[in-house]
């Protein structure tokens, strides 16, 4: 079975290029400047600023919409839902506009961040820069590396699950509550599967000495370039620089305050 990368990115883009360790940088400033700001206008400067960077992955357009389409959907529920459901605390009907709209926002800021940096790297980059940079245990780095490799298999073997009952003719029909219990069964068939290859894979990864406590070596040590500083600087002025226009229109309001 072919397995599948999500989403494949033209490795010649800026981003693709970029350091790994650069990358999950600016972007964890930019997801904290987001799950900091209950306003709405932080996290869509955010939005605008990362809908730029879209522009620099590489990616076909269908790969974009793929990836995009989910986390659409998902913040518009959930910021439709908060907002017709807000608390005593929204005062009147604008309130609640605000605050879904904020939290929608806030979710797709902070989710589209993560995804223009994992999207956009390789698991064995992102491993090699998590030890040679931030000298992370090389246990915990590799095992990073394996579960993200374990991402494409997972997909697969959840397409299979399907194809197996389509073929058995298990359909649920319009019925939602056997559509809800069959898909609570395929998912503890994917967790089952998941945990059963997780642990043949610690055994493997145990054998060839991961857990020895010696020293590794790098085969690429990874160096920053002047294009990785950068995109960290350019993270840390769009998560300061989106608080700062909010706060300058009087519209930022803290998390905690």
């Amino acid at each position: 079975m072919q397995l599948r990368r999500q989403p494949p990115a033209d490795p010649t883009a800026f981003l693709p290029s970029a350091d790994a360790v650069a990358k999950l940088g600016a972007a964890a400033m930019v997801m904290a400047a987001a799950f900091l700001s209950r306003d709405p206008v932080t996290p869509a400067i955010l939005l605008a600023g990362e809908g730029i960077a879209l522009l620099l992955t590489g990616m076909r357009t269908r790969d974009l919409v793929r990836v995009l389409a989910p986390l659409l959907v998902v913040a518009t529920v959930i910021g439709l839902t908060n907002g017709l459901f807000a608390g005593a605390t929204a005062a009147g009907p604008e309130d609640r506009v605000t605050i879904g709209l904020a939290l929608g926002l806030r979710i797709a800021a902070i989710a589209l961040a993560g995804v223009l940096a994992l999207a956009t790297t390789d698991p064995a980059d992102l491993a090699t820069g998590l030890i040679g940079h931030l000298r992370v245990p090389a246990r915990v780095a590799i095992g990073a590396l394996a579960g993200l490799r374990l991402a494409p298999i997972l997909g697969d073997e959840w397409a299979t699950i399907g194809l197996a009952r389509r073929a058995r003719g298990v359909d649920a029909g319009r019925n939602v509550l056997v559509a809800a219990r069959l898909w609570a069964t395929a998912v503890l068939g994917l967790l089952v599967a998941a945990i059963r290859r997780g642990g043949r894979m610690a055994l493997a990864m145990d054998a060839r000495g991961f857990d020895s406590g010696i020293p590794r070596s790098l085969a690429r040590p990874p160096r920053m370039r002047r294009a990785d500083w950068l995109l960290l600087a350019v993270g840390a002025v769009l998560a300061v620089g989106a608080i700062a226009i909010s706060v300058a229109l009087g519209t930022w309001t803290f998390l905690f305050g």
